[in-house]
């Protein structure tokens, strides 16, 4: 199963936990379809990363999606030409969610050749082209891609040495090699990626994860951080399903208070305390969230 239908997977149980609320869901992603066929970004701008994640919110809630106004959006990019490596990924995860039959003939190759451009030598990728190794990041998204179009990269062992690079001296992941410290979603994505591809994770991770939580629910994205955000708490709790870890009662409790913190009547969550924007990619990770606290 692709990493993409993973999540997908989980966040269909959101509605356990959402309850009468879900429609209200339902209705916000509905309304991140822009008249032109893309996903609304925070300036309401049709933007082909947010379109990821209105697709799958819609998938998750069994909203209808209209497709041939999603089509027509995507084709307008043709193969991807002056796309940074996430909006090229984007593009092709996003027509792979409307159908792989749509896609014009050969484009499914042209995009992959174009997220080949940022592989770096040591085998990973990242979109900055001046970066001398591959992120976790960067390996999460080009996977994504690879996976959501049928195929796999070459040399995926490599891919895997290059994510061993970025442990950190504490025991989790960094972005980058050599780091004291590990920050969350690097670490995350790691144990998601490592454990996807069937290779095994040091189990003491899952400490340092939960070593993450705030006192009033969520997890930090960085050790220390002032404010616990709803991404790494979503990507904390998959990752520790992952690990097969189980989270502890009152981590969970406090979770489900953090999430009661960021959810509006407006059917969205917000990022974190200090966000003022709804936008599909956080009310996505809300569902994600949801989802694994509802199990």
């Amino acid at each position: 199963m692709s990493l993409r239908l993973q999540l997908l997977q989980v966040a269909r149980l959101a509605p356990r936990l959402l309850g009468d609320s879900t429609d209200l869901v339902r209705a916000f992603f509905a309304r991140q379809i822009t008249p032109e066929g893309g996903g609304r970004d925070r300036s309401g701008r049709p933007d082909l990363y947010y379109t990821i994640f209105a697709l799958a919110g819609m998938q998750a809630l069994d909203v209808p999606v209209p497709v041939e106004r999603i089509e027509t959006y995507l084709r307008t990019f043709g193969e991807g030409d002056g796309l940074d490596f996430v909006h090229t990924s984007a593009l092709a995860r996003c027509w792979a969610s409307i159908g792989r039959e749509r896609m014009p003939p050969n484009l499914d190759r042209a995009l992959l050749n174009r997220i080949e451009l940022f592989r770096k030598p040591d085998g990973g990728y990242e979109g900055n082209r001046e970066a001398a190794t591959g992120t976790a990041y960067g390996a999460f998204v080009a996977l994504g891609a690879y996976e959501d179009l049928g195929q796999t990269p070459s040399q995926v062992l490599k891919l895997l040495q290059a994510l061993k690079r970025l442990e950190s001296a504490d025991g989790a992941w960094s972005n980058l090699p050599g780091a004291k410290f590990g920050a969350l979603n690097a670490t995350a994505g790691a144990v998601i990626l490592i454990r996807h591809l069937g290779f095994p994770v040091n189990a003491e991770v899952g400490n340092w994860l939960l070593a993450q939580t705030h006192a009033q629910g969520g997890f930090l994205a960085v050790p220390g951080a002032p404010l616990p955000d709803l991404l790494s708490t979503a990507t904390a709790l998959h990752a520790l399903a992952a690990l097969e870890r189980r989270v502890p009662n009152v981590v969970h409790e406090r979770c489900l208070d953090f999430m009661d913190t960021l959810w509006t009547a407006e059917g969205g969550f917000h990022g974190h305390w200090a966000d003022e924007h709804l936008d599909a990619e956080y009310t996505y990770y809300g569902l994600l969230a949801a989802g694994h606290l509802a199990l």
